[in-house]
């Protein structure tokens, strides 16, 4: 007994010469070796990890369910392609993803711009690209804007870009929107069209 307190004073003044807290406990034990009582700290909780960062994804919608871009502009896809309003024309446009003027085979960006006096309203499709579609950047006469994805669910291998921007003065450039370019959770290009 003399040589563990012999010990345990050895440590203690280890510690305290370290600069370091500790504490020390003995208690009786049983012939199982358990102790009858014991004052024990509460384990400390591991450090969280920090958050794992993922790229955002396009909101999956449901056919017909309308998602607003802007006061007047909203979108809605069904299995045949992209709808949409705006102010100006609030009876609705479409674009067919099934008459045959678009490849889903092969990666594609199509543009649509109406505009008002405030904003210009911005769409399009994507299709055909490798990989999970993440975000989409445009390059306009307003300078970069950053738009939003959706898409049916299932994994059709299309979708609809929209954003909004400011007017811009007419510079006399013969389109608002110079780029578009949809890029992957990976961050890859997933499809991107230049309208120079």
């Amino acid at each position: 007994m003399k040589r563990t307190l012999k010990y345990l004073a050895g440590a203690a003044v280890t510690a305290a010469v370290a600069g370091m807290a500790t504490m020390s406990y003995a208690a009786p034990h049983d012939t199982a070796g358990r102790a009858p009582h014991s004052a024990t700290a509460p384990a400390a909780a591991p450090a969280a990890a920090p958050a794992a960062k993922h790229a955002p994804t396009p909101r999956i919608v449901q056919p017909g369910e309308r998602v607003t871009g802007a006061p007047g502009f909203e979108l809605w896809l069904t299995p045949e392609g992209k709808h949409w309003t705006t102010p100006d024309m609030p009876e609705g446009q479409f674009r067919s993803v099934v008459d045959g003027n678009v490849d889903l085979s092969s990666p594609g960006v199509s543009v649509q711009s109406e505009g008002t006096p405030d904003r210009v309203h911005l769409s399009g499709l994507y299709y055909g690209g490798k990989g999970t579609a993440s975000t989409v950047e445009l390059r306009t006469a307003a300078g970069t804007v950053h738009g939003k994805l959706i898409e049916l669910p299932g994994r059709p291998g299309w979708g609809v870009w929209y954003a909004v921007a400011e007017p811009a003065p007419n510079d006399g450039s013969r389109h608002f929107v110079s780029e578009v370019t949809v890029r992957t959770t990976k961050g890859k290009v997933y499809a991107s069209i230049s309208l120079r």
